[in-house]
């Protein structure tokens, strides 16, 4: 299906749509209506097709042979990819043989049982997040407060940074995610500013590795630093990338999804109470959460050879817009998408964190950190109310809650 500039498409290519979640969500409930797949040509965009099909994401994220990662992971305008100075080689930039190499590397971390390890730091961050609660006294903003930290601070620790260090690795982050976001951004919308963030990285990365290849110690940041691949000590480009993935994807995420699921309790009551009087349901609704704000908006694939899905004919080169928002929001697998529902039966159905080869590495970390703060949140909440206008993060890429201001009484 070919779609005009007029059409509802544009929730792919135009950042201001980002501003509104609710609107997207009902944009992308239209385009559902239509079909699964679609057509996007945008002035200042090659064109693309855009993925809303839950089972045709899957899929695609399956046959990663057949629908790569390079030469471009992610919708960029033709001005940014032009006059891009800054370059990364991270695990979502590449394509096996090297993806899989580089992923073994780290994998272990990231296993079930080596992050169930974290779970008294895990514990310890969630009581000094209600802390903070007890101590800011019925108002805050909790995004920038509670859900930018706390995950921060697993990450980081996990790699093994100084904590003085972590306010530029927030700060560098989100100018990095959100450069299409003036609130978010160093300077402006260009790919040299976008270059200069990276630029940043690489810097603080560069004296990091010469530490930690000088004095290794147990963290994730000297087994990075002293990666091998077949034999070889890992390049610069891939070293710095490496980093660069763990240590903005590992937190910006998660603290996209803590204030997104808070939100949508404040603005379900019903829910919120009732999770508060099932406990059990924490993981389901988690997952739920996860669903609902899908903090990676997207990945782009390019076809390695001619291919149909859902009756379409793909040719060669095309490229493709995997819409994890608009999987999650499949009609044809969630009942009634637009609700939010701790309850829901098939919540873990969600593809957040992708499928195949691409899956997420620190999706298990990611769901441990949400379930520990809600667990010790909700108990503690008496009453709740937003004491503001939440705002989003105008990014097409990964974002989340920019603010969210409460009011409340904790028991």
């Amino acid at each position: 299906m070919h779609v005009g500039p007029a059409d509802a498409s544009d929730i792919f290519t135009d950042n201001q749509r980002w501003a509104d979640v609710d609107a997207w969500n009902e944009a992308v409930a239209e385009l559902h209506a239509k079909g699964g797949i679609h057509r996007v040509e945008r002035e200042g965009f090659k064109p693309f097709w855009a993925i809303i099909d839950h089972s045709a994401l899957i899929e695609i994220e399956r046959q990663h042979t057949l629908f790569t990662n390079e030469p471009e992971p992610v919708l960029q305008n033709d001005a940014i990819i032009k006059n891009r100075v800054g370059v990364i080689k991270s695990l979502i930039h590449v394509d096996d043989p090297l993806h899989g190499k580089l992923r073994r590397m780290t994998s272990d971390w990231f296993k079930p049982a080596s992050i169930r390890r974290m779970n008294d730091r895990l514990e310890s961050l969630s009581l000094e997040a209600i802390a903070k609660l007890e101590k800011f006294e019925g108002r805050c903003d909790f995004a920038r407060d509670i859900a930018l930290a706390y995950p921060l601070q697993v990450i980081l620790g996990l790699l093994g940074l100084p904590e003085e260090d972590y306010g530029r690795m927030l700060k560098l982050t989100q100018e990095l995610f959100g450069a299409e976001d003036p609130d978010l951004q160093r300077d402006a919308d260009s790919g040299e500013d976008a270059g200069d963030v990276i630029a940043d990285f690489n810097r603080y990365f560069t004296q990091l590795t010469e530490d930690r290849r000088a004095q290794p110690t147990d963290d994730l940041a000297s087994l990075i630093a002293n990666g091998r691949i077949d034999g070889e000590p890992l390049p610069l480009l891939e070293t710095f990338g490496y980093y660069t993935i763990v240590a903005t994807a590992g937190h910006d995420t998660t603290s996209a999804a803590m204030a997104g699921g808070l939100e949508a309790l404040i603005k379900n009551p019903d829910q919120l109470k009732r999770l508060q009087a099932e406990p059990d349901l924490i993981p389901n609704a988690v997952e739920e959460m996860i669903r609902w704000t899908s903090p990676v908006r997207h990945f782009m694939r390019t076809a390695q050879d001619d291919t149909e899905i859902l009756g379409q004919k793909i040719r060669k080169g095309d490229w493709l817009y995997l819409s994890y928002k608009g999987a999650n929001l499949d009609p044809m697998v969630f009942e009634d998408p637009l609700r939010f529902d701790i309850a829901r039966s098939d919540a873990n159905r969600q593809v957040a964190f992708g499928v195949g080869v691409h899956f997420c590495l620190g999706a298990t970390l990611a769901r441990n950190e949400l379930r520990s703060l809600f667990s010790h949140l909700l108990p503690r909440l008496d009453t709740i109310e937003f004491d503001g206008l939440p705002t989003t993060s105008k990014t097409t890429f990964v974002g989340g809650h920019k603010t969210l201001p409460i009011r409340y009484r904790l028991r």
